[in-house]
């Protein structure tokens, strides 16, 4: 069997150039914000939306401090329906605000590379959630996880990995059922599970307010998160 270092070596040799090139091409994001000041190894922000099938990659503008968008990826396979992952072996792909540290990043993987992302987190943990080895990764084969083709997890993989390695301690990955709008909501009103995507709104609502991730905790059961744009009391 091939080492799997020497494999991430060979890799990283391959793709490190074109991204580093990819990022001082200063290419707009949708609002028009240049992000010629973005480099690998910055602070680094994975956002997922299952409705709409693509995981974003952001990174921190070393002159603003907000994260601007630098690629989406479709994302090739995820098990399951829209809601959160509850118990282990129920083939369902979770929802909600999670991390990988340097410890989570699995170059081992038989597919291809992996990143744990934390599943179970605390949130998780108070509602009787189980599950193990919930993981972002290659081969485009899910039973739980968000997998991705091999050349796309080769490039998240390596953003990931450089931003841990420049001494950031994780990289936030933020799960979400759709793109959380009003319009959205209102097309899925009267799921079962609208009290906690209205929680997940409100993580997502910080970041597209502020362009930063928000710093999260968990409190009587629900997410927190500092900043909070809402009134006190808000659900």
């Amino acid at each position: 069997m091939t080492d799997p270092y020497a494999r991430l070596a060979f890799i990283r040799q391959q793709i490190m150039p074109d991204i580093k090139i990819e990022m001082a091409e200063n290419q707009s994001t949708n609002e028009g914000q240049s992000y010629a000041n973005i480099h690998l190894g910055a602070p680094t922000y994975l956002r997922l939306f299952k409705q709409e099938g693509v995981l974003e990659a952001w990174l921190q503008d070393s002159d603003t401090g907000r994260y601007a968008l630098f690629k989406t990826y479709p994302i090739c396979n995820y098990s399951g329906a829209l809601g959160p992952k509850l118990q282990e072996g129920d083939m369902q792909s979770p929802e909600g605000f999670y991390d990988v540290s340097k410890d989570w990043m699995w170059p081992e993987s038989k597919y291809h590379l992996a990143m744990n992302i934390g599943f179970p987190n605390e949130y998780d943990s108070a509602h009787g959630r189980t599950g193990s080895h919930l993981m972002i990764h290659g081969d485009c084969t899910s039973e739980g996880c968000y997998a991705m083709t091999d050349p796309q997890i080769e490039e998240i993989y390596v953003l990931v990995e450089q931003s841990l390695l420049a001494g950031n301690e994780i990289v936030p990955i933020h799960i979400f059922p759709f793109r959380m709008t009003g319009i959205n909501l209102a097309e899925h009103r009267g799921n079962p599970w609208m009290r906690f995507w209205i929680n997940l709104k409100r993580g997502y609502d910080v970041f597209e307010e502020t362009g930063v991730p928000p710093e999260i905790s968990v409190e009587d059961g629900l997410y927190m998160f500092d900043p909070d744009l809402l009134a006190p009391g808000g659900v």
